[in-house]
């Protein structure tokens, strides 16, 4: 019976880490469109639509892809105090450009407010709350820097809308981004999680039977 339970929390506990998402994005982000070629900022649709658990979930970022650094560089704050440097990551809890509601707040005017900001030239990628969707979006710039980079939309973030949403958005932590590398070691099967548990029960059990008497 030990071994059953044993077994089984096993098999909970691995059920308990599953349930958290890795949103990972690993090809070229303009694929198939000339962007790169034409002068000025491009911006890229076309996202996924996702519901992200800001507890658990982690969005995941190739690095040879993005051409960014192989660590994540994060911050979580309004415009008008980001660092000028040494950011790949960043949640900007700037809702507006203009203090007013009736013109519209998308990722061009989020990556204008950034690059007043961040002077260190190097590609990243932000999450900005869309005013007239009413929800964050994950985006991809070239150049944090730059009013000129281009820019591609990588999610839609359908679960975190409304004034709920923006009330989340200060939760967002580095726990939630990770960047990997071609060379990065895959992640095990799922089997291979549980197998030093099972091990352990058995190894347990072994212990506790008792030894056969001899009888003479």
């Amino acid at each position: 019976m030990r071994i059953f339970y044993c077994v089984a929390g096993a098999l909970l506990g691995l059920s308990a880490a599953a349930s958290a998402n890795t949103f990972r994005f690993d090809t070229d982000p303009f694929a198939g469109t000339n962007v790169l070629n034409i002068a000025g900022r491009q911006l890229v649709g076309g996202e996924d639509f996702i519901s992200f658990n800001i507890a658990q979930d982690i969005f995941s970022f190739e690095s040879t892809v993005f051409g960014v650094g192989s660590s994540v560089a994060f911050v979580n704050a309004a415009a008008g105090i980001l660092p000028s440097g040494n950011v790949n990551v960043i949640v900007l809890e700037s809702f507006d450009n203009d203090n007013n509601p009736g013109t519209p707040f998308g990722a061009g005017n989020a990556a204008n407010l950034i690059a007043d900001h961040v002077t260190t030239p190097g590609a990243g990628f932000f999450i900005y709350f869309n005013q007239g969707l009413d929800l964050p979006r994950l985006v991809f710039s070239t150049d944090l820097s730059s009013k000129n980079a281009d820019l591609k939309v990588l999610a839609r973030i359908l679960n975190l809308n409304g004034a709920q949403g923006r009330n989340e958005m200060p939760n967002f932590a580095a726990a939630n981004f990770t960047i990997t590398t071609a060379s990065s070691v895959p992640e095990p099967a799922s089997i291979f999680l549980i197998l030093p548990a099972v091990a352990a029960c058995l190894w347990f059990r072994r212990r506790k039977r008792p030894h056969p008497r001899l009888e003479h």
